[in-house]
């Protein structure tokens, strides 16, 4: 006698008629979607056929008493996209296209915004900066808000106009932003020399009123 197991699994596609064992007997009609082995369970759809999200039963194995094959599944021996149950729906490429383009354009934003040969403290300046004006880089120079060029060492005075239509007003904003971020840089090396400095120790020698012991 063929295992129930096997039997049902040589049936998925068909339509079948199941029976579960008492003490509450139940009886699905519908299409048999799979049965897995390993979990001892089983699928069947017992949704309308026109229906596209079905109406899915999982029922073990073991609850079942009884179970019979209305109809084979209809096919010509070659399985398609167009012919799985559930249908599949195609997949939405122009959306896949757009996704990969925006990436694209994120990393090719993250690469303006990297430095080439220029020192941690350069890309720190620039970091600062372009939280709150749009930045890039050209080579060694930043240029900030496609008007203002700031050169190596990157000081105060390394700021010029882009070109001669920039005001002197987008230059000069650019300089007081830049002198702002420097000093917050240089406040927060300082402050992490002091925390990183061991503290000085006290001579055993002297007591608080800075006398020797014995003396």
């Amino acid at each position: 006698m063929v295992p129930i197991e096997v039997a049902l699994s040589a049936a998925i596609g068909a339509q079948i008629r199941i029976t579960t064992a008492a003490p509450a007997p139940l009886t699905y009609e519908g299409t048999l979607f799979t049965a897995d082995p390993i979990t001892n369970l089983i699928v069947i759809n017992t949704g309308s056929s026109t229906a596209s999200a079905g109406n899915y039963q999982i029922i073990p194995i073991s609850r079942l008493q009884s179970f019979n094959i209305i109809s084979l599944p209809q096919s010509n021996g070659e399985s398609t996209f167009a012919t799985a149950a559930p249908p599949i729906a195609p997949l939405p490429l122009p959306s896949f296209r757009q996704r990969e383009e925006a990436a694209i354009r994120r990393l090719k934003e993250q690469e303006l915004k990297r430095g080439k040969g220029v020192t941690p403290e350069a890309q720190e300046i620039f970091n600062a900066l372009t939280r709150t004006m749009p930045g890039r880089w050209e080579g060694q120079d930043m240029i900030i808000s496609e008007s203002v060029v700031i050169s190596k060492p990157y000081r105060i005075e390394d700021c010029r106009a882009l070109n001669e239509s920039v005001s002197g007003s987008a230059v000069h904003r650019v300089r007081k932003v830049l002198e702002m971020e420097k000093k917050k840089i240089e406040l927060r090396r300082s402050s992490l020399h002091l925390r990183d400095t061991p503290a000085k120790p006290v001579s055993s020698s002297a007591n608080v009123n800075g006398q020797r012991k014995g003396g």
